[in-house]
């Protein structure tokens, strides 16, 4: 690090619900102040906010001036908070969900404000979790497979509907007068960016995983015709633009946003990045074989390796996906967080939340705490982790969850402890797939929310037999943002340097209890037989229950 002793970077982290600014030290990565604005609208899932009409099922949206409301508060209390003079910050960097993608005109003003587009629902952000372009993505890989593209590969076989290609498609083919008035497909992630320094670049990580970006190019013009003839020009007409590589600069920080920050006009602004991709830095996971767990109410999986490997059902494999130099892959599961708070939302008896009330602990504490009372497998049930779907490795969100072994007896707790249980064999099933496939998993480390849950670790720890690091933040994204903020400032000469100053990790926290583990390798070989019964063809019955629900669905919205 050369002249910046005294210097500060601010990283903004773009969740599901919230906007979180941490403002950082350069010289050791010390997180200073942070600051949290949740999002005015949250998840658009039920109805439009500017008519109230309904939306059909698997939507979910969001609104770009919820973004910009983090820039004007979140960034200014952070800075505040932290006694930092403003004048001593030389950059800021963000991360974002992914594949969370919008419609935009040619300057980037997003379609949904246009007074003529703001009642039409294909003229908002698709957030990652709107999964009813499940068809579009069907289509995408059958084409793929009939034609033998050789990037269908590095995607473990599918690509999912969450990503760029099947929300568009879904857009032309369900409004395709906005679809024509859409100039660019933007990733939030870099849309955010435009906004911070006015350049529009694409950053590496989404152009790859959710872009279909392989070795210089994207999907070939003759295959996106065969798809729908309009969509032949989807690439050139308003996809393909620059690439920025992580770590690199985007540009200077503008004048607008100078004023909603309160940062100096001019310093750094990072190419952006994925909000699981960035934590790997903050995480000190950047070396091959280091596998990073981000889990909150998704669970996202990523590693490099000196090794470019095929793994079936993996999200993808990147050239500098993560950081320049190394292959980064991705996988991950739609539902983790997410599945705990349906079942406490929805399932939980009222005693339960009075008792929790009555201790003074939030209902998830109270339940987990029943739920860690029990031996293994003594609730007598096995689930599966599908309530958003499979990303990885069956790559289907047209699937469900699945609950076996109720009886009259079965409690809150139980249910509770299954589902805890079904999302940690998720995870051992992505890692058995990259091992079988050549992928070495030579560590598992832990960032995200549900870091907190002290007995979910311990529990993934025995389920997947290895011991478990956990990362030494709690803003593992902002910080990451923060360390590639600092690359960009030319604080350090790359993200590896920045990630051993700058990262917190915490090796081994957990081991698994040999016991423990072999309960839990009966169980999950339970899970596996239902895994391929329900996912891979045995029984076709949660597509059938989908189309069922679909066709009614659409009768009550007409």
């Amino acid at each position: 690090m050369t002249g910046m002793a005294d210097a500060y970077v601010v990283g903004v982290d773009f969740g599901t619900l919230s906007g979180r600014a941490v403002v950082v030290r350069v010289a050791d990565g010390a997180e200073l102040a942070s600051a949290v604005h949740p999002y005015e609208h949250a998840v658009i899932e039920q109805r439009l906010p500017a008519t109230g009409a309904p939306l059909p099922p698997d939507w979910a949206l969001q609104l770009p001036a919820d973004w910009v409301a983090v820039l004007r508060t979140a960034v200014p209390e952070a800075v505040a908070a932290s006694g930092v003079d403003p004048a001593d910050v030389v950059g800021i960097g963000t991360d974002f969900t992914a594949c969370t993608v919008l419609p935009t005109t040619a300057d980037g003003t997003p379609l949904c404000e246009l007074a003529e587009l703001h009642d039409r629902p294909h003229a908002y952000p698709k957030l990652w979790k709107h999964h009813s372009a499940q068809p579009h993505a069907d289509r995408i890989n059958a084409l793929a497979a009939e034609r033998g593209e050789a990037w269908l590969a590095r995607y473990g076989g599918k690509i999912s509907s969450e990503w760029e290609f099947a929300k568009a498609l879904q857009v032309l083919e369900d409004d395709p007068e906005v679809y024509a008035t859409m100039d660019r497909w933007v990733e939030a992630a870099d849309w955010i960016i435009w906004q911070l320094c006015g350049r529009y670049v694409r950053n590496a990580c989404t152009a790859g995983y959710k872009g279909i970006y392989q070795d210089g190019g994207y999907p070939s013009p003759e295959y996106l015709a065969a798809l729908n003839p309009d969509f032949a020009g989807f690439v050139t007409d308003k996809l393909e633009h620059e690439i920025g590589q992580l770590g690199a600069l985007a540009g200077g920080l503008s004048a607008q946003a100078a004023g909603w920050t309160g940062l100096p006009e001019g310093i750094a602004v990072a190419v952006g990045n994925v909000d699981a991709h960035v934590t790997a830095p903050a995480a000190q996971a950047t070396e091959p074989g280091q596998m990073l767990m981000v889990m909150g109410t998704s669970t996202c999986h990523v590693m490099n390796s000196d090794q470019l490997g095929e793994v079936p059902g993996m999200c993808g494999v990147v050239d500098g996906g993560i950081v320049p130099g190394l292959y980064g892959y991705e996988a991950g599961q739609s539902g983790v967080g997410d599945i705990f708070a349906w079942h406490v939302d929805n399932f939980v008896p009222a005693s339960y939340v009075e008792a929790a009330a009555a201790r003074g602990i939030g209902i998830h504490e109270h339940l987990t705490e029943l739920a860690a009372a029990q031996e293994v497998g003594a609730h007598g049930l096995v689930a599966l982790d599908w309530h958003g779907g499979n990303r990885s490795v069956l790559v289907d969100h047209e699937l469900s969850g699945v609950l076996v072994g109720t009886t009259l007896a079965t409690r809150a707790e139980d249910v509770y402890r299954a589902l805890l249980e079904a999302t940690a064999f998720g995870t051992r099933t992505i890692v058995e797939a990259f091992e079988t496939n050549g992928v070495g998993v030579t560590e598992l480390v832990v960032a995200g929310g549900l870091l907190r849950n002290t007995f979910l670790m311990q529990l993934y720890s025995d389920v997947c037999r290895r011991p478990l690091s956990v990362i030494g933040s709690e803003q593992g994204p902002a910080l990451g943002s923060a360390i590639h903020a600092a690359v960009a400032a030319g604080a350090y000469p790359d993200i590896h340097a920045a990630a051993r100053a700058m990262g917190k990790v915490h090796r081994a926290v957990y081991v698994p209890d040999e016991e423990r583990a072999a309960v839990y390798d009966a169980l999950y070989a339970e899970y596996q037989r239902l895994h391929d019964y329900f996912g891979r063809g045995g029984n076709d019955v949660l597509h059938r229950l989908r189309a069922i629900r679909r066709t009614a669905s659409k009768g009550e919205v007409a």
